[in-house]
């Protein structure tokens, strides 16, 4: 019984923990400015969100055939029932779920911030009613005939 269920939170531990390395990954890159980087981010983890819940689907099973319930209360009475390590595993299990949620939500923060500050940019850039550059590159600036920025 332990060693199955141990297994099983083991598993789900590392998959989470992998998940919260992305989510790292994701606010680095944010506050770096490496924008580039996080669409390959969020493919990966919109693939190992899915793994994560398989494994848990599997732990859960896991669980019933225990003779517990699938859900949180039939885990803590799993983990209880199957001694320290698995207590153990299972509060790591989740102290990492935890801190990926944290983190989740501190990089959906930022997400949204930069979202808002780029619409901002943009709506007062389209604010003038006319464009800030014509067709040759050359900017508008008054009346004047605007300054070239690019051969064309």
């Amino acid at each position: 019984m332990t060693t199955s269920l141990l297994d099983c939170l083991t598993l789900e531990l590392g998959a989470v923990a992998e998940f919260l390395d992305l989510l790292n990954q994701e606010a680095d890159a944010m506050v770096q400015g490496r924008f580039i980087d996080l669409p390959l981010l969020a493919e990966r983890k919109s693939q190992l969100a899915d793994k994560i819940a398989i494994l848990r689907r599997h732990r859960e099973n896991k669980q019933m055939t225990l003779g517990f319930a699938a859900d949180r209360s039939g885990a803590e009475a799993a983990s209880a029932a199957g001694g320290p390590l698995v207590q153990a595993a299972w509060r790591e299990l989740q102290a990492c779920a935890a801190q990926a949620h944290e983190r989740n939500h501190a990089n959906g923060v930022m997400i949204h911030t930069h979202l808002d500050f780029t619409r901002q940019a943009i709506n007062f850039l389209k604010s003038s009613g006319r464009p800030l550059y014509g067709p040759d590159g050359s900017h508008y600036s008054g009346a004047a005939s605007g300054n070239r920025l690019a051969a064309g």
